[in-house]
């Protein structure tokens, strides 16, 4: 998107969402967000799992966490206040760190507790930093952090790991989409699903992939993530995986996702104009 059209558009708010764990979903956080930046979009993630590994990923020790998504969500602190400048150009995080797994109980009594981070990324559509595109890496469980990720969000993308429980964790997240928009956000939508760790040696990985196309049609985003050494072993050097190997087949994925990405998103905005 231009920056013209940046000036006129609030920032699309996308929840990287699964309830099953070890899907790719820290991964897709961190490499799509990467990958948004390099091809001109300004980017902020937002990072609500209290294990905090997308801000490791992105080269973000623990120890210099002063301000994380904690003191956003409990103490009202601004996202401007909040976001690290990463080494990617165009690239933001709100980091996150152990504090957050308290949430749950310090906003137990809390007046919107499950709008917290949605009024404080509100408040920064106003402010003088815009970005395009806000990718919240959710935790892999459904909780109060989960909640204020879909409340804040126009939609979720779904990273979808190709093996044979991956339909099980599906329904679950589907389930939890219906009750939060019953609930808390009436206009949250699925962006896509994202096909990850696939293995095209790997007859179950064409399996599933088929099945997912059949069932959620195009949803579902042509460009699939491969089962990729480089991209697994980035974040050990807090890199993301296009800095560390911008050659492999992994980061070439995440580059055409991002440009599928983008493509959908002014594909939608030119029928709703």
């Amino acid at each position: 998107m231009p920056a013209s059209a940046r000036e006129k558009q609030p920032a699309r708010v996308l929840a990287v969402s699964n309830q099953k764990g070890g899907v790719g979903k820290t991964t897709t956080a961190i490499n799509l967000g990467t990958a948004l930046a390099a091809i001109g979009e300004r980017v902020l993630i937002v990072d609500m799992d209290p294990q905090g590994n997308a801000s490791t990923g992105l080269g973000v020790p623990r120890e210099t966490r002063r301000v994380t998504i904690y003191d956003v969500v409990v103490d009202h602190r601004s996202i401007d206040d909040a976001a690290v400048q990463t080494t990617v150009p165009g690239l933001w995080i709100v980091p996150a760190d152990a504090d957050m797994s308290g949430v749950e109980i310090e906003l137990s009594q809390a007046d919107r507790r499950s709008y917290r981070l949605r009024d404080a990324l509100r408040a920064h559509d106003d402010g003088p930093t815009a970005y395009d595109y806000v990718l919240i890496d959710c935790p892999p469980s459904l909780n109060l952090l989960t909640l204020n990720a879909m409340a804040a969000a126009d939609a979720v993308l779904v990273p979808l790991q190709c093996e044979f429980f991956a339909l099980e964790g599906l329904s679950q997240l589907m389930r939890t989409i219906d009750m939060v928009k019953h609930s808390l956000n009436p206009t949250l939508e699925i962006q896509g699903l994202v096909l990850t760790m696939f293995d095209r040696r790997s007859a179950l990985s064409g399996q599933v992939a088929n099945d997912v196309r059949a069932h959620f049609g195009d949803k579902v985003y042509d460009s699939v993530i491969p089962r990729n050494v480089r991209v697994a072993e980035a974040p050990s050097f807090g890199k993301p995986a296009l800095i560390y190997d911008l050659k492999c087949a992994g980061s070439q994925a995440y580059l055409r996702l991002a440009r599928e990405v983008v493509k959908r998103e002014r594909r939608r905005l030119a029928l709703a104009a």
